[in-house]
């Protein structure tokens, strides 16, 4: 890589190919908003230039300047070199059709409850909620997205990380939200006084034989968020035991456990979990409602003593 590449390569067109050429000779991983070598490629080049995915095929043949090729080969250099994921490049991240910022202090935005969001929670939730908690908000995204499919509701989103909740804060302020959603510094409920319609989580869940095993692009995001002891369930054994006392009548808990759903199910092989199935690809959330959750209650508890 170097100045010959920045002479040869004229088109946008040019770029894509290369560069994805490039990430397949690195063997890269994809999993941070794009699947292959292309597209990431290509996310790269249009942020640079400024230009939305939609209109790619409009400007392929586009040629760059100079300085916009330097900044995408340096983009690409440290894509390959520091195995750092797109959106910690560009500091975008897209979830349930919007953009947030995001840093190394925030996960990268890719749960499946994206889908769920976009379709108001239907056909889980009876009515629509007026208080949501979004607990391990990260950048906020879940509990963002949801106030914006429920523009009556009030959100609050948490995390233990302060850095993370300063990215939140940011992205309250980019969708003009400072009214309805409000940030919480909180080790699970700890700092959170309220009741809630729906408390939503995408916690730590990764056990320590997958954390082991992740490919190097997720090693760049916090360990806080990903990470959850051996099973990946320590977090959300606490969120089990203590969150029916934080739901109202009605109130109904959402968590994404991801890979950790056979050791949930084995540890609680009573407990009516309703798994949610998911169109456009994803697994690992479970529903429970504050009913279930308080008949189980005694079964929760006992697996913290």
């Amino acid at each position: 890589m170097g100045e010959p590449i920045i002479n040869e390569l004229l088109s946008v067109r040019d770029w894509i190919r290369w560069g994805a050429s490039e990430f397949q000779r690195a063997n890269l991983f994809y999993g941070h908003g794009t699947d292959n070598a292309w597209d990431e490629a290509a996310q790269i080049i249009l942020w640079v230039i400024k230009t939305p995915w939609e209109r790619l095929n409009q400007i392929v043949d586009t040629r760059l300047v100079t300085a916009e090729k330097q900044e995408i080969l340096a983009l690409f250099q440290q894509r390959i070199q520091k195995r750092t994921p797109v959106p910690y490049l560009t500091g975008t991240a897209f979830f349930a059709g919007l953009e947030f910022k995001v840093d190394s202090n925030t996960l990268i935005p890719r749960s499946p409850i994206a889908e769920l969001i976009e379709k108001g929670f239907q056909p889980w939730l009876i009515e629509e909620p007026e208080y949501v908690l979004d607990l391990c908000t990260g950048c906020g995204c879940i509990g963002i997205a949801v106030a914006s499919v429920f523009p009556s509701a009030q959100v609050d989103i948490s995390d233990i990380s302060t850095e993370a909740l300063a990215v939140a804060e940011e992205n309250i302020a980019k969708h003009q939200l400072e009214g309805r959603v409000t940030p919480i510094e909180s080790d699970l409920f700890a700092n959170i006084p309220g009741c809630y319609d729906l408390i939503v989580s995408n916690p730590p869940y990764v056990d320590a034989e997958d954390m082991a095993s992740l490919p190097q692009e997720y090693h760049v995001e916090p360990r806080l968020a990903l990470e959850s002891g051996a099973d990946g369930l320590d977090f959300t054994r606490r969120l089990l035991a203590e969150a029916a006392d934080h739901l109202n009548d009605n109130g109904v808990l959402i968590v994404e456990v991801g890979n950790s759903a056979a050791a949930l199910e084995a540890q609680f092989p009573d407990v009516p979990f309703t798994w949610i199935e998911f169109e456009r690809g994803g697994h690992g959330v479970f529903l429970l409602t504050r009913e279930q959750l308080v008949e189980h209650a005694a079964d929760f508890k006992q697996k913290l003593l």
